[in-house]
């Protein structure tokens, strides 16, 4: 299994009441292709550098899980149908490092 991040942006037009479910609802799918969630950072609302899809910002959330290779073409293809995500961007991590304990 490899590390991996994902930087999500939603679009939440109209919807800023329901992010916490729409990333509920993320973290299911990502969950699905059999990933183990390390960490969800919710960024908040930014300013885009381009407008996309008409809209100026977007919620971005960045989640940290590992996975198997084969599992990020099928999150991808899965978060790509879904019309709340605008874009979306993979980086493989390098493994983590276990923290040893140092005696004083």
């Amino acid at each position: 299994m490899n590390r991996y991040e994902a930087l999500l942006a939603l679009n939440t037009r109209g919807k800023e009441e329901t992010v916490k479910e729409t990333i509920e609802r993320l973290e299911k799918t990502i969950k699905a292709a059999g990933a183990t969630i390390e960490q969800v950072q919710r960024l908040e609302k930014r300013e885009l550098s381009y407008e996309t899809r008409h809209l100026t910002s977007a919620y971005f959330i960045n989640v940290v899980f590992s996975a198997q290779p084969t599992a990020i073409e099928a999150i991808r293809a899965k978060l790509s149908l879904d019309n709340e995500v605008l874009l979306q961007n993979y980086l493989k991590l390098s493994a983590k490092k276990a923290v040893e304990a140092v005696a004083a």
